[in-house]
């Protein structure tokens, strides 16, 4: 493997049309710091190689269980230690979240996200209810993500056999900045919950938030301890920080549209295979801004009935509001499990976690 990165403005392949997973910083460094352009002409040259460049992965967030959390994340709307306007609430009885996603499912979404307000996973009554929504969500025929917090090796495996297709838990930034944003627990026990997912047949959903006042060497560093994990995480999310009145961060400066542009083309880049999802902030980008996006190398979004992401505090951009902006950009929507298929549990009638391949 080359150890360092051609960067010749006339080169019309690049060298990054292979998976790799010895990618230094020097080398993520110097595609990160092309010129904008040449840098988005590579990226989605490679993101045609890999991707179905005319698809875009459509996805929903249910907040199963909101607010209260522990954790002091600076950036957060749910943490008990700051005053926001999010308002705690219990569990999500499962019909709700049932009608939820099928509401999803009706709008073409292909992949529902459950997320909860918790440190991490608790053996007990509320994990099995939340076992239960896994099967019967995935019973519907699209692809379930959880994000719970840190959960350990036998709770990753409980989820694989609920049917779970993916575990989303974000580093957020670089190991060296994250002591400023996050207090309550480590960088090592986030990158231990990925480890232990891995040992599963569940696939990785994990990336960062750009604007929690990080320098340019964090997000490569970021994109370094994803790009260089054994198995690249299967979906990168690039958020933009949404303020929250009443956190640390609410005054945090905007993100020029160009980093982002960057970041996303720089994690195609080195992350070829892997889905990248175009997550919170969002809302903050004209529909030219995320075609620029799209070509660069997402190929993935957050959508919603409501306006909103996890809760009231993130606005999203609602389902009209994406379809019309696929179309303009002459974009469809993902089925779910492309490229796989759910083998069935004859015992249960559900849907398990193994995926084989067509």
């Amino acid at each position: 493997m080359p150890s360092t990165v051609d960067v010749n403005p006339n080169r019309t392949r690049s060298h990054a049309a292979t998976v790799r997973h010895d990618w230094t910083t020097a080398e993520i460094r110097a595609l990160h710091d092309l010129p904008l352009l040449e840098l988005v002409f590579r990226a989605a040259s490679v993101h045609r190689e890999f991707q179905d460049a005319r698809e875009v992965q459509v996805c929903k967030l249910i907040s199963i269980k909101t607010g209260a959390c522990p954790e002091d994340c600076s950036y957060c709307s749910q943490s008990s230690r700051y005053e926001t306007e999010v308002e705690a609430q219990p569990l999500m009885e499962k019909e709700r979240v049932l009608t939820l996603a099928r509401d999803a499912k009706a709008a073409g979404v292909s992949r529902v996200c459950m997320g909860a307000a918790w440190r991490g996973v608790k053996d007990g009554a509320q994990f099995e209810r939340v076992l239960e929504m896994v099967k019967d969500v995935t019973a519907m025929g699209v692809e379930v993500c959880c994000t719970l917090g840190l959960v350990n090796e036998t709770q990753a495996k409980r989820l694989e056999d609920a049917g779970l297709y993916a575990y989303n838990h974000n580093l957020d930034t670089s190991e060296g900045h994250y002591k400023s944003v996050i207090t309550t627990r480590t960088y090592q026990d986030r990158l231990d919950t990925l480890a232990n997912v891995r040992k599963t047949n569940v696939t990785v959903c994990s990336g960062g938030i750009l604007g929690l006042g990080e320098k340019i060497s964090d997000r490569i560093e970021l994109l370094h301890t994803l790009a260089t994990l054994d198995t690249h995480p299967e979906s990168v999310q690039v958020n933009i920080l949404s303020k929250v009145e009443g956190t640390p961060l609410q005054n945090q400066e905007e993100v020029p549209f160009d980093e982002t542009l960057r970041m996303i083309a720089t994690a195609r880049l080195v992350m070829p295979a892997s889905m990248v999802r175009l997550s919170a902030g969002r809302v903050t980008l004209s529909t030219w801004q995320q075609g620029l996006c799209f070509l660069a190398g997402a190929n993935s979004i957050f959508s919603s009935e409501t306006g909103t992401m996890l809760t009231s505090a993130v606005p999203s951009p609602d389902y009209d509001a994406d379809k019309a902006m696929l179309a303009t950009l002459g974009l469809t929507m993902r089925p779910p499990f492309k490229g796989k298929e759910m083998a069935v549990c004859p015992d249960e009638g559900a849907a398990c976690a193994r995926m084989v391949e067509e």
